[in-house]
């Protein structure tokens, strides 16, 4: 079997930098060598030299100045009579390099074949091409810290070159797409990914320092469960059987509680055959914690000091300044708890002025289809909880600007959540479940866990049932999991809450696709494939 040339190869930029990786190869130098350890980096040196008088050029060549070595690309170059400068970019910054005709060196460069070391650079060498630098630092007359390069090192020959310098990457689905040359050309991505770390990092604090556990718990399931979504399948060949990817973490992580792990959390991949906009991806990062002995009272207070931590180490602040999709605006928002606290049912009342105890179902119904997402099909056999939590995501939502945890939600939404303690609203089919909402968007959702084994048998045969009546996001019974509540699940509150969606929020970003390394796009090939036929 034959493969097809890649389209990269017919490139001209290609095919010259092809000769001149065998014109170094025949000047005795390894252009793609195991190993270089450099001392330095570009960051640190911009730091620690400052507005340092550290010399001027002369010093430099004489070796009278502080000496550094770094590694990285070749992003800028221009020849300049006795010298040529540059800018050499590594993982922290850029910093200015000058070649010298007479004292700049080639390591491994055979100069009997004709080929000096300032024309190996100017000639051999090109734009994204990865080399090792040792040298002296100065200062040019402009005031600007440099290199005086005195040997080069090749680390690494490229064969296709960097976007162009002045358009860039342009295209957002390219920068998603190869987000490499993303991370090369443009240092505010860089530092989102960076921010995306340091929150990762606080939250795990955080979660530890109140005594929690972090735990790992199979991708790969034989029943998924824990949300309603259409899970991903595949098949197992050595058991021969199906197998899911995991749409949520709760269901195992519950079963480490009943084994009397009493404080567990899970930062990890969820995955769900869902569409795809600006703030949801199959693939996500989903963060699950379970405490024995809280409940959802416990929980808000519990994730709202999170969020207060994370704007405060970020920013010095619990005021954020933040743009919105909701009439296209920024907004000042404060992270400071306590957060907002109000009932679905008051929710409506106050956002969406409607009294959802007054009306019948009916009634419901009538003010839903006043929306033209909602179709009188739609809501046939639609269930009065159900009805309700239609018309507070129709209403309400996006009057949530300020952080408000909504609570208390009808049964309906959930078989997974503890019935209200007050007994008259258990008697409306109220459950302890709460969601968090900031401009607009849902960034938590938490229990007091249900943990009566008889209930939680009913209500998941319920879910069983409406997936065998053709529900595609409805949960199959899990006999395993009720058999582990029944021999004992202590008082329990759970959160679940995207990662990504809290990154958007806090790098500032407008699309789940800015905060991910790779999100799920179509392949190139399927886009001209579609270009072809619409042409």
């Amino acid at each position: 079997m034959s493969f097809p040339t890649p389209e990269y190869h017919e490139f001209e930029e290609f095919q010259n930098r092809s000769k001149k990786l065998e014109e170094i190869r025949e000047l005795g130098i390894n252009p793609y060598p195991a190993k270089y350890a450099p001392s330095d980096k570009t960051e640190t040196l911009l730091t620690k030299f400052g507005d340092d008088a550290v010399g001027h050029s002369e010093d430099a060549a004489a070796g009278a100045t502080p000496s550094a070595c770094i590694a990285g690309r070749i992003v800028l170059f221009r020849a300049m009579g006795k010298n040529a400068f540059g800018q050499l970019q590594d993982g922290s910054g850029r910093l200015q390099i000058m070649f010298n005709r007479d004292l700049t060196k080639v390591e491994g460069l055979d100069e009997t074949k004709g080929v000096t070391p300032i024309k190996f650079i100017e000639k051999k060498l090109d734009l994204g091409d990865i080399i090792g630098i040792e040298g002296h630092l100065f200062r040019t007359n402009r005031g600007e810290l440099t290199l005086f390069v005195k040997k080069v090192t090749v680390l690494c020959k490229t064969l296709l070159p960097l976007p162009d310098k002045h358009s860039g990457l342009a295209d957002k689905g390219t920068r998603y797409r190869k987000r490499w040359l993303d991370l090369i050309t443009n240092r505010d991505v860089i530092e989102v990914f960076q921010k995306r770390s340091q929150i990762l990092k606080i939250v795990r604090n955080y979660l530890e320092n109140h005594g929690f556990m972090e735990v790992e718990t199979p991708v790969l399931q034989n029943i998924y469960g824990g949300a309603e979504a259409r899970p991903f399948a595949t098949h197992l060949n050595s058991l021969n059987q199906d197998m899911f990817c995991r749409i949520s973490l709760e269901i195992p992580l519950k079963k480490l509680i009943v084994g009397g792990l009493e404080r567990v959390y899970e930062i990890s991949k969820v995955f769900r055959n869902e569409g795809i906009d600006r703030t949801h991806n199959p693939e996500f990062t989903e963060l699950e914690m379970y405490a024995a002995y809280m409940d959802y009272n416990d929980l808000m207070k519990f994730i709202e000091n999170l969020f207060e931590k994370i704007a405060i180490e970020l920013y010095g602040s619990t005021e954020l300044t933040l743009h919105s999709d909701i009439e296209n605006r920024e907004y000042t928002v404060s992270m400071k708890a306590p957060w907002k606290r109000m009932t679905m049912k008051e929710s409506i009342k106050e956002y969406g002025e409607v009294d959802v105890d007054s009306l019948d179902d009916a009634q419901l119904k009538q003010k839903l289809l006043e929306s033209p997402k909602f179709q009188e099909e739609d809501l046939k056999d639609v269930p009065r909880g159900k009805l309700i939590a239609n018309l507070f995501e129709e209403l309400v939502e996006h009057h949530l600007i300020q952080p408000h945890h909504i609570t208390d939600h009808p049964i309906e939404t959930t078989p997974l959540c503890k019935l209200h303690r007050d007994p008259e609203q258990a008697k409306q089919g109220i459950i302890e479940r709460f969601e968090s909402f900031i401009l607009g968007h849902e960034f938590t959702n938490a229990y007091t866990e249900l943990n009566d084994p008889v209930l939680q048998r009913k209500l998941l045969l319920q879910q069983a049932e409406k997936k065998l009546a053709g529900d595609e996001e409805a949960t199959p019974l899990d006999e395993e999991f009720i058999e582990a509540i029944c021999q004992g699940m202590p008082p329990t509150g759970g959160l679940g809450m995207g990662i990504d969606r809290m990154v958007m929020l806090f790098t500032k970003m407008h699309s789940i696709r800015d905060v991910l390394f790779f999100p799920l796009m179509k392949p190139e090939e399927q886009l001209v494939e579609k270009e072809d036929s619409v042409t």
